[in-house]
C-alpha cells in the first residue's frame, strides 16, 4: 500500500471520469490512487479476484483508445504511471461498486462512498434536466441507473457467500456499510419510507416487486419511463398489469416500445382506471396467498425526488370489489 491519499474534491475526481466504449469509466493508475494503492498493487488485487470481474465490469483499453487518450488529457500524466509496459484497465461503474468486495479498510470504505455519490450525482443531474438533454440521452441513463442499482441489491445478497470465499468478517461489515449508506437520510434525495423503513427508492420498489410469484398490478394515473424501469428486473412468469389513464401523457409509445425492445422478457399490459382512482397502489399476487397492497404516496416515476412513503394495507378486503372492477375495464392505448 501507499501512504494515503484522499481526494477531496469532486471536480477532481469527475476530471478522472471518462467515456470510452458509450460508458463512462475510470482508469486503473487514478482509481489505484484514489484509493491509496500502487498501481501494481491495485492490479494484483483485481486479479486475485478475476472472477467477479466480467467484461461489462472492466476491460483493456487497445493501442487506439490509449493514444487518443493520451493526446487528449494530460498525456505526460497518463504515460508516467509507473513506467507500465501494458495498456491500462478501465472500470465501469459496476465495477466500481465489485471493487467493494476486493479492496478492504478504512479509506476503502470513504472513497467507495464518494465514487458511488458521485456517479449517482452525475446522473440525476442529466434525468432532472431532461428537458435540456433530450429523451435517448434521458432513457439510457435511467436504465443504466436501473441496472447498476440491481447489481448494488445483488451485492447485499451476496455477502454471505463473499464472506465465506475470504473467511472475512471485516469485508462482509465493509460492504455492509456501504450498500446501506444508500439509504441513509443525510441524502436529501433518492431515498422513501416502505413501512417506517427509510430505504433508497429504486431498491424499496425492487424489494416490493421481487416478492410477486404470479401477477403485479400498479394502479397510477400519472406514469413515466421509470415506471417501466422500475419494472425491468420482474420475473418472465410474473403479468404486470399497469391502470392508467396516463395524465399529462407522461409516458409516450416510443418510450415503452424501446423498453420492450431492451426487456423483452418483461410483458406489461395496460388498463384504464377511468377516472375513479385519486391515490396509487401496488397489488401483488391479487387473490392468491401471497396477495399484498401497498398503498403509495407518490408515482414510482418520481421515485425519490420528493419525500413519500409507501406502507402496506392491512385490510385487503375492502379493496377487493374496486380491483375486480378495475380487470374488467378497457385496454388503454398509449
Amino acid at each position: 500500500m501507499k501512504n494515503e491519499i484522499v481526494i477531496h474534491s469532486e471536480q477532481d475526481l469527475q476530471s478522472k471520469i471518462y467515456t470510452i466504449r458509450g460508458v463512462q469509466v475510470m482508469l486503473d493508475f487514478d482509481l489505484a490512487e484514489i484509493y491509496g494503492y500502487s498501481v501494481k498493487a491495485f492490479n494484483r488485487q483485481v486479479k486475485n479476484n478475476i472472477d467477479k470481474f466480467d467484461d461489462e465490469f472492466m476491460f483493456q483499453l487497445n493501442e487506439y483508445e490509449y493514444s487518443f487518450l493520451r493526446c487528449k488529457f494530460c498525456t505526460s500524466k497518463i504515460e508516467a504511471r509507473g513506467g507500465r509496459r501494458y495498456f491500462p484497465y478501465a472500470f465501469t461503474e459496476q465495477g466500481i461498486y465489485m471493487l467493494m468486495t476486493v479492496l478492504r479498510g478504512d479509506l476503502a470504505i470513504r472513497q467507495s462512498k464518494i465514487l458511488i455519490r458521485l456517479f449517482k450525482g452525475m446522473k440525476d443531474f442529466i434525468i432532472e434536466r431532461e428537458h435540456l438533454v433530450g429523451y435517448d440521452e434521458v432513457a439510457k441513463i435511467a436504465l443504466q441507473t436501473a441496472q447498476n442499482t440491481e447489481n448494488i441489491l445483488e451485492h447485499s445478497k451476496d455477502i454471505e457467500r463473499i464472506d465465506q470465499k475470504l473467511s472475512n468478517v471485516t469485508t462482509r461489515d465493509e460492504v455492509v456499510k456501504i450498500i446501506e449508506d444508500f439509504s441513509s437520510t443525510e441524502i436529501k434525495k433518492d431515498f422513501l419510507f416502505l413501512n417506517g423503513r427509510s430505504v433508497e427508492a429504486d431498491l424499496a420498489y425492487q424489494e416490493i416487486y421481487s416478492q410477486a410469484k404470479k401477477t403485479i398490478f400498479v394502479i397510477d394515473n400519472y406514469i413515466g419511463l421509470k415506471t417501466l424501469v422500475l419494472l425491468k428486473s420482474v420475473s418472465k412468469n410474473v403479468k404486470i398489469t399497469i391502470f392508467t389513464d396516463n395524465l399529462k401523457k407522461g409516458l409516450h409509445q416510443k418510450e415503452h416500445d424501446d423498453f420492450c425492445k431492451e426487456y423483452p422478457n418483461v410483458k406489461i399490459s395496460f388498463k384504464r382506471t377511468s377516472g375513479i382512482f385519486h391515490d396509487r397502489y401496488i397489488i401483488i399476487d391479487f387473490g392468491t396467498e401471497n396477495e399484498i397492497i401497498y398503498h403509495c404516496g407518490a408515482s414510482s416515476k418520481d421515485a425519490g425526488s420528493r419525500i413519500c412513503s409507501i406502507t402496506t394495507i392491512t385490510d385487503n378486503e375492502i379493496y377487493k370489489p374496486l380491483i375486480e372492477n378495475l380487470l374488467k375495464n378497457q385496454t388503454f392505448v398509449l
